[in-house]
């Protein structure tokens, strides 16, 4: 859409193509470089001058950065490489805030991991308050480690296990056993508050597997059990935002009650303190079931069963390929997939004939945290223009 012309056939604003082709120009450079500007107007059909005019923009917001000479393709001179500015660009930073630890991460415009912190501890009975203050530590901590590698944090945004509502506010977090916390200027600058398993559903979409599929159910197992649901490419999150609350599916309805105040729910089943005995982490499971150890391959093989039978049930309603198992459910996946797949091959009424995927989480336990940094990239990706009118001179 270079002529002013929308697809309805309406006129487009001068600043609307500006923000269109400084988008198409900035995605064509992050799918392969170096390029030459007479590349990128090669592959997106921009004159020559556009792109260089374009290009001049990006370098001076710090969104490109020129280096050596791009690869010839042709007869003449070889232009100057053009490439994503990973050295004093914008950056990410995600904060993962669950039950049992806490979590920093910055990335940078190429979505390489430039800091990364975990501080492990049980935050259950813990107030919000003091939750919050220690996690803008660790942000504090990230923004530093930032500086000091020339980058500038272009946004934040805050992985949580509850549901959360556009503005911020986490409405419930039964785990944690929070309600109506007040995120707001916890941490300073722009910040986005979302679920965990959405965020780490978009941290294996982006960031993840490369060869995974574009529809997809993430199931995060952590001390609760959250759902990212993709669908072609996109985060469904429901009409409200609150999709994704698998862990309290009912698996036997006069079960044991659960801390959301229902009974039977999937967490209380295949929920970390139901897979781990007490004093045992995820790594003492994997190696006891190696073993053959029978109590572990029980609890295993109980917590696949319950998974399987929920996660069909989706599958019917969704009809997505693929499931993705992260948290603590990535590097058990050896155990669990197979009785998630029984259950999947018995109940889900098109398996005989579109058979479904399982597999483990490329990202493991960092989806989440990757999630919620590449957040921010992508936003800066999605809007140059936006990044290049905050970064520019103020004019009097």
């Amino acid at each position: 859409m270079i002529s002013g012309i929308s697809a309805a056939g309406t006129p487009v604003r001068q600043a609307s193509l500006r923000q269109h082709n400084l988008r198409l120009v900035l995605a064509q450079i992050a799918l392969s470089s170096p390029q030459s500007r007479a590349d990128v107007a090669s592959a997106t059909g921009l004159t020559r001058a556009t792109v260089s005019t374009l290009v001049d923009d990006l370098v001076s917001g710090r969104l490109l950065r020129e280096v050596s000479p791009a690869p010839r393709t042709g007869a003449g001179r070889p232009g100057v490489g053009l490439v994503l500015n990973d050295a004093d660009g914008p950056a990410g930073l995600g904060l993962e805030i669950n039950v049992d630890y806490l979590a920093a991460c910055v990335l940078d415009l190429s979505g390489a991991v430039r800091h990364r912190e975990i501080q492990a501890g049980d935050r259950r009975g813990v107030s919000p308050a003091l939750v919050l203050s220690t996690t803008a530590s660790l942000a504090a901590r990230a923004h530093a480690a930032a500086q000091d590698q020339g980058l500038t944090i272009a946004g934040t945004a805050v992985a949580v296990p509850g549901l959360v509502s556009p503005d911020g506010t986490i409405r419930l977090a039964p785990n944690l056993g929070w309600r109506e916390v007040n995120t707001s200027g916890f941490t300073p600058g722009p910040l986005t508050v979302e679920n965990e398993a959405n965020l780490a559903a978009l941290g294996e979409l982006h960031y993840g597997s490369p060869s995974g599929s574009s529809s997809f159910l993430y199931v995060s197992g952590e001390i609760g059990i959250g759902a990212g649901i993709v669908l072609d490419g996109s985060l469904f999150r429901g009409a409200r935002g609150w999709s994704g609350e698998l862990g309290h599916v009912a698996v036997h309805p006069d079960g044991p009650a659960c801390r959301c105040g229902a009974r039977g729910c999937l967490e209380q089943y295949a929920g970390q303190e139901a897979l781990l005995p007490p004093g045992r982490s995820v790594d003492d499971l994997a190696a006891a079931a190696l073993s053959g150890d029978a109590a572990a391959l029980d609890r295993l093989s109980a917590a696949a069963s319950a998974l399987g039978v929920t996660i069909a049930g989706v599958i019917n309603l969704l009809d997505v390929d693929t499931v993705v198992l992260g948290g603590i459910y990535a590097p058990l996946a050896p155990w669990l997939s197979p009785g998630i797949e029984a259950q999947i091959a018995s109940r889900v009424l098109t398996a005989s004939w579109s058979p479904v995927r399982v597999r483990a989480a490329g990202l493991g336990s960092d989806a989440a945290v990757i999630g919620a940094a590449g957040a921010i990239i992508r936003a800066v990706h999605e809007e140059p223009a936006a990044w290049l009118t905050e970064t520019s001179p103020s004019t009097p």
